[in-house]
């Protein structure tokens, strides 16, 4: 899916060393106004949605040069950073796993390593297979995006991009030989590779839009590849228009998938929704062009995963059941309204599925807390238990193979690949080396907050052990809440440990419009509920004053992407709450998605401007039209990345510059900008270390007593 998963009034800034720093460039105005269904909307900056406007690059370079005069001055930020830089380089970092011909595929950032890499081992021997840091200049670097192993393990398709745009090209390895066949695809960040059981060739999605335009992930389709023929040959499987028997929408994307030991091929139609839109055909009948889709599901039917074992599609279905259960229907006569219940809804919330030769292995959650389940061929249902409370953010098995691999990580335990055997038995593989660094100093609490509507939300908190609650301690809490996500479930907090050694209290908040309850839990903070969000992240901070963990002189705030709007709304609504806000790529301006890149692909989850629920429910979250002239707001600072695909760096620099120009406060706003970035999943190491040392460093500056 295209989502994946969405600066300073005061002229001057008094440093610890007293100094001053001359103000923020100032932003040219020039207001455009639209009307919505009567209503009028002042826009005073549109020309930054033009970034070949000649005023846009010397903006971002001035507000990010202002912004670095202002950070590098911190005389916290030094100490930090060496410490965030030992912390960072310390971690072995594991991010993707599959099982595959008797192989384990891993993505892992190994320890003192700049980005992540490709390993596979196979009997007892590990190897280096994709190495992206070889492909690096002085000015810009390569990530992994994504990657996919054949079923029997000889092959590998894996996408690469620049400078974080996410912008994929599809590369195909011989795993025995790590050759890298001439084949290369374009425009495949969404390409989903589904091989065939022979591993001759896959299925992959392609987009057709135009980089850095509105139209980028309309109407992609999807394709297949056969190993050694020319891709731009592939055949078209499936396009918009192309089957008059099965018409969509130009945001919904087309995913083919093949399974082994299965004679039926899935189309899979989705969009920025979990649920997805369902039909089989005869793999054969497909692969020949000729194939004629029977309908499994509809968006309606609200089912968010499938899985085929020969004749039989499971389907993780939560219509009328939120929290999910698994259904069975034949793949020849496969109405998910005729389905078969194999696993009833229980409390916990159902996110995946995975086939295994001993099982159907589920992952689950109960809250944000990692569950994983096994369903097996006689029905019989068991939890697996796990070594601690925490997150399961991955789940890999292998059709011919028995137990399953997983991703296992907790607040204070970093991320490791651990193995589940057929008998139940959990151990960790040992591929994902433990890291010199010592937790035992801190320490995790869960707490509730009670929203004004009564509903209690869920948020964690990690400090130092001995902490006192005499409303002193600097704090920094996120949140984020949109897609149905559970965004924050407990991982590694790694970098944040040297925050967190500084005094300060690292908090999370599970706010409403995430997934941590199943599907109520998203709708209860979606389109015109969204209000809940960012009012679940006050009722959260306020809990904390309340209970003396800190104070609003002491409190910052902060979300990325899409937690642009729990954070902008709340820096909106109750600028007295906290000391400093802190905004990651976010999205700030939602009544301009149709300027950017991820647009109309997202009108599910906020709305379309051109219904008039879709305008209210989308003017309601927009923050930079929230920022009231006079305003004393907290210290602020947006961040933003120049090849940013997800959230369009227009959405941080009009936020800039609209709280630089509106706020009485005389507290700092500032613009970060990197132009060797995008929404952070392929940033380096070293890249993170430097946004999180002045990230901590503000904090730091605006919230310590």
């Amino acid at each position: 899916m295209p989502v994946l998963l969405r600066l300073f009034g005061a002229a001057t800034l008094a440093l610890a060393a007293g100094a001053a720093i001359a103000g923020p460039p100032v932003a040219r105005v020039e207001p455009v106004t639209d009307t919505h269904f009567g209503e009028k909307v002042v826009d005073r900056y549109r020309w930054m949605e033009n970034d070949k406007d000649p005023d846009w690059l010397p903006f971002l370079k001035n507000q990010n040069a202002h912004t670095r005069s202002v950070l590098d001055a911190l005389p916290q930020r030094a100490g930090l950073l060496a410490r965030i830089q030992q912390l960072s380089g310390d971690v072995t970092a594991v991010s993707r796993i599959e099982r595959a011909g008797g192989k384990t595929f891993y993505q892992q950032r190994p320890a003192g390593s700049n980005n992540f890499k490709l390993f596979v081992q196979d009997q007892g021997k590990t190897r280096l297979l994709v190495d992206p840091t070889t492909l690096d200049s002085a000015t810009s670097h390569y990530s992994l995006d994504w990657w996919s192993a054949s079923p029997d393990g000889s092959k590998l398709a894996y996408g690469l991009s620049k400078d974080g745009s996410e912008d994929s090209v599809l590369h195909i390895m011989d795993v025995a030989s790590g050759a890298i066949l001439p084949e290369r695809i374009a425009n495949t960040q969404n390409a989903s590779p589904s091989w065939l059981a022979d591993s001759s060739g896959f299925f992959y999605n392609q987009l057709t839009g135009k980089v850095n335009t509105p139209e980028r992930f309309l109407d992609a389709r999807a394709r297949f590849h056969r190993i050694g023929d020319d891709p731009s040959k592939d055949r078209v499987i499936m396009a918009r228009g192309q089957d008059r028997a099965v018409k969509y929408d130009k945001i919904q994307m087309p995913f083919v998938f093949a399974t082994p030991h299965s004679r039926h091929a899935l189309l899979m139609l989705g969009d920025v929704r979990q649920e997805y839109r369902i039909l089989v055909a005869p793999l054969q009948d497909v692969l020949k062009g000729r194939a004629r889709w029977t309908a499994v599901a509809d968006f309606a039917d609200e089912v968010t995963g499938a899985e085929l074992q020969g004749d039989e599609l499971y389907l993780l279905s939560n219509r009328g059941h939120p929290r999910g259960r698994i259904v069975k229907v034949s793949a020849q006569s496969p109405s998910v309204r005729n389905a078969r219940e194999v696993v009833a809804e229980s409390g916990l919330v159902l996110q995946s599925m995975a086939r295994a030769r001993d099982g159907l292995y589920l992952r689950a959650m109960d809250g944000g807390i990692g569950r994983v389940l096994r369903l097996e061929a006689n029905g019989k249902l068991t939890r697996i238990a796990l070594p601690f409370d925490g997150t399961v953010p991955a789940l890999a098995t292998d059709p011919e193979a028995p137990g399953a691999l997983m991703l296992l990580s907790g607040w204070l335990t970093p991320t490791a690949v651990w193995s589940i055997d057929a008998g139940g038995r959990v151990a960790d593989t040992g591929l994902t080396p433990k890291p010199a660094i010592d937790t035992s100093p801190y320490t995790t609490e869960r707490r509730f907050a009670v929203a004004r509507d009564g509903t209690k939300i869920p948020y964690s908190l990690v400090y130092k052990k001995g902490l006192k609650k005499d409303g002193r301690n600097p704090a920094f809490i996120s949140a984020y809440g949109s897609y149905g996500a559970a965004a924050y479930t407990p991982a590694f907090v790694g970098r944040s440990l040297a925050l967190i050694d500084q005094g300060a209290i690292v908090g999370f908040a599970n706010v409403r419009g995430g997934g941590e309850y199943g599907r109520d839990w998203h709708r209860a903070g979606q389109l015109e509920n969204k209000p809940n969000t960012w009012r679940d992240l006050i009722a959260v901070v306020e809990d904390m004053h309340r209970q003396g963990y800190s104070a609003p002189a002491h409190t910052a705030i902060g979300g990325r992407s899409a937690g642009g709007i729990p954070t902008g709304m709340a820096l909106a609504e109750r600028p007295d709450l906290f000391a400093a806000v802190v905004s990651g790529v976010g999205w700030h301006n939602p009544l301009r998605y149709v300027a950017e890149q991820n647009s109309f692909a997202e009108e599910p989850e906020w709305g379309a401007i051109r219904d008039q629920a879709g305008f209210r429910a989308l003017k309601s979250i927009d923050s930079y039209q929230a920022v009231k002239d006079g305003g004393k707001y907290p210290a602020v600072l947006l961040t933003t990345g120049v090849t940013d695909p997800r959230v369009a760096p227009f959405h941080p620099a009009k936020m800039a510059a609209r709280l630089q120009a509106a706020s009485a406060s005389g507290k700092p706003v500032l613009l970060r900008v990197d132009f060797d970035a995008g929404h952070g999943m392929g940033s380096t190491r070293a890249q993170q270390d430097q946004e999180a040392a002045d990230t901590y460093a503000f904090i730091l500056g605006q919230t310590r007593p």
